[in-house]
Formats: C-alpha cells, structure tokens, sequence
C-alpha cells in the first residue's frame, strides 16, 4: 500500500492578504482556508475587505467555511503569528476601532513594514485612492451590484468545470482585463498608489481593493498588491530573504494534485 505523506506547512516571513469578501456566495473560502492550513508566517497582514459589511447589510450569509477561515486566522494570533487587520471599503465599519488589539489582532488604518534588508513598504486597502469611492460613493455601490452578479455567474460557471474535471478559472477577472476601461482604471490606480508612497519617503507600497495581484517597479517604488480571494485566490508572501512573490493558489493546489501519485489496486497473479 503507497502511503502519501502530508507535506510540511510552507514558511514565510509575511503573507499579505486582502479581499477576502466573507459574507458573499463568491467568497473562495474552502480555498482560503486550504492556504491558511497550508502556509505559515511570522506576520500576516490582513489588507482590508477581509468581511464583506455592504452585502450582509442587505441580507445575511455566513456559511462555516466563513467562520472556519476566521478561526483558523484568530488561532493562527494565538500561536504568536504577528497579526494586523487593516480595514478597506467594504469593512469601513471596523474603521473606528484603528490602534486597538481584538483577540491578539491588532487593527490599524495603515502600517509599516521593514523587510529584512531594511526597506520600509507602507501597508493600505487603498480605496483611498479610488475617485468613486471618494466622490461617487452611489456609483460604487452600483458597481458593487453588478460585480456580484458577475461573481454568480462565475460561480456557477467553476461549478461546472469542476463537474467535468477543470480547474478553477475565474470568468469575472478575464472580462475585467478585456474591458480597456478597466485597464487603465489598474493603471492610473496604481501609479496613484506608487506616488503616496514616494510622497512617505517609503521604498514601496502593498495593498489590495482592485482585484489585481502584480509586482512591479512604477518610477523606482515597488508596487505590490496581493489580490483577492473572489477572482484569482492569490496571497503575496515575503521569503526570509527579503523576496516578494504573488502565489496564485488556484494554481498552485492544481499542480500539487497533478503531482500526486496515483493509487492503483493490487494485481493479483493466478497460482499455476
């Protein structure tokens, strides 16, 4: 009998995650909390929208993949992992309770973070950044109803292609980033995002709300955003050396099945 062995928890230095959107049907929960279990870290930064506050205004959903990922990240405190909760948008209500400590979470507006080699990257939702946030708070909330739409079709649209074997692929993101409008919405959004941090005096910024994991240098600030767990379930993690990299765990989880070895019955030979 082949006995497969669970592979050991991978280590970070930090894991920056945002978006999460508990409390919605698009929320990729059991694959959150597959990471969570699967990845562990000194800090782990929650960078705004970790609970969804406009949707379940409207009406309540909370399954226990929801309340198991919140659990596992109140554990994860317990055990001495360096927890910060930045609230965005969507979590705005949490706001209010900036600079003090809830079951070993602490919640700040923004924070800084010194990588290993002495960089400062200024940690922030960065709705702040967003003009219809800002100015036209009716228009995103509009836009919010017709995001969600999107994510009812997208989920029906994996439920399908789990049925036939296929991995996750999010329908949403790839409508997204064919819209032009949309693209240069990224774009503007995140030479914005690259300026406070220049204006701070900081070598880079991390932050979430658009939905878009990248890395990349914008006039020498180094941009990350860590993505979102609706669309591309993607983490950004710190090694212990400094190196930032975006995990795409849809991915990642579909190329450790492949890799697993398959499990074939006994062949049984006929005594002559």
């Amino acid at each position: 009998m082949t006995v497969i062995e669970r592979p050991p928890s991978l280590r970070h230095r930090a894991i920056f995650l945002s978006d999460i959107h508990l409390g919605t049907r698009g929320c990729q929960a059991e694959m959150l909390l597959d990471f969570l279990k699967k990845n562990e870290s000194e800090y782990l930064y929650l960078v705004g929208d970790i609970v969804d506050g406009w949707r379940l205004k409207r009406w309540w959903y909370w399954p226990q993949a929801h309340n198991d990922v919140v659990q596992k990240v109140l554990r994860k405190a317990r055990k001495g992992t360096n927890v910060i909760y930045i609230p965005g948008n969507h979590d705005e209500a949490a706001r209010q309770y900036c600079q003090l400590t809830f079951g070993d979470v602490r919640v700040e507006e923004e924070a800084i973070h010194t990588t290993p080699d002495g960089r400062k990257l200024l940690v922030i939702h960065g709705d702040q950044f967003d003009g219809i946030i800002r100015y036209a708070r009716w228009l995103a909330i509009l836009g919010d109803w017709a995001y969600n739409t999107a994510l009812r079709i997208n989920t029906a649209f994996n439920w399908c292609r789990r049925k036939l074997g296929l991995p996750y692929w999010s329908l949403s993101a790839y409508l997204k980033h064919k819209v032009k409008n949309a693209v240069q919405f990224i774009a503007d959004y995140e030479k914005a995002v690259a300026g406070e941090a220049r204006r701070r005096g900081v070598h880079g910024v991390v932050c979430g709300h658009i939905h878009h994991a990248e890395i990349r240098t914008i006039d020498g600030i180094l941009y990350c955003n860590d993505g979102d767990w609706v669309e591309s379930c993607t983490a950004l993690v710190e090694d212990f050396d400094g190196r930032m990299r975006i995990v795409h765990w849809a991915q990642e989880t579909t190329r450790r099945r492949a890799a697993l070895p398959r499990l074939t019955a006994p062949t049984h030979v006929a005594a002559e």
